[in-house]
């Protein structure tokens, strides 16, 4: 959870609810696509975001892998994220012209931009990054129509189980000192969330493979 002071430091000191008012509209962005560059090592993504693109590209994780995304290790744990490319460190999913291919299925945390989530209680709030958006006065808008997805409720809940998955699997793996018992359970993640073949309700299947993975990796 990210604590008050560091809150301080890179936002306007406030925090908001999905059906508050914050100044993060860019209305439309006009072309910019500075958010969408050297970011490769911030956009980590969840089983939800490569749901989502594997169904709207009617490709699978592997073949995304190396192209669009790859692997990183961090805390034991490895990870998808956005992969960046040429020079200009551009997110793999922008066109030539700078526009997002995916854009009606974009990663989270992409959806979010300038907003941020600060965790708490078994629950999150949005925070406004401030000086991260290169746009001038940005205009106000419910939080609700800013990030646009659908089924938010079970979203969120979504967004909040892995979050603890997460946190439970980094506490976990701290006692883990074999590389191959690291490496088969980064295996069993990977396979579980993001190789496995998920037909029409994410969040249903999510709900049931998740006991399951916890089981597999002795997870309470």
């Amino acid at each position: 959870m990210r604590t008050t002071n560091i809150l301080n430091e890179i936002s306007d000191g406030k925090l908001y609810d999905i059906e508050d008012m914050v100044k993060a509209d860019t209305c439309g962005c006009n072309g910019c696509s500075d958010c969408c560059k050297d970011v490769g090592d911030l956009v980590v993504l969840t089983p939800f975001d490569i749901y989502e693109m594997t169904t709207y590209l009617n490709t699978d994780f592997d073949k995304l892998l190396g192209d669009k995304i790859l692997l990183r290790e961090n805390n034991k744990i490895t990870l998808p994220y956005l992969k960046m490319q040429d020079e200009n460190k551009n997110c793999s999913f922008l066109d030539k012209n700078g526009r997002c291919t995916i854009h009606s299925k974009r990663p989270n945390i992409c959806r979010l931009f300038p907003l941020g989530r600060a965790y708490q209680d078994n629950d999150f709030k949005y925070f406004l990054q401030v000086d991260n958006c290169p746009k001038e006065e940005l205009k106000d808008v419910k939080v609700a129509d800013w990030i646009n997805i659908e089924n938010y409720n079970e979203n969120k809940k979504f967004i909040l189980e892995w979050y603890k998955f997460i946190k439970a699997l980094t506490f976990r793996l701290k006692f883990v000192r074999d590389e191959d018992e690291i490496e088969n359970i980064n295996q069993i993640l990977l396979d579980s969330f993001y190789r496995v073949k998920i037909d029409n309700d994410f969040y249903k299947s999510f709900e049931k493979l998740l006991p399951e993975v916890k089981n597999k990796l002795g997870i309470i």
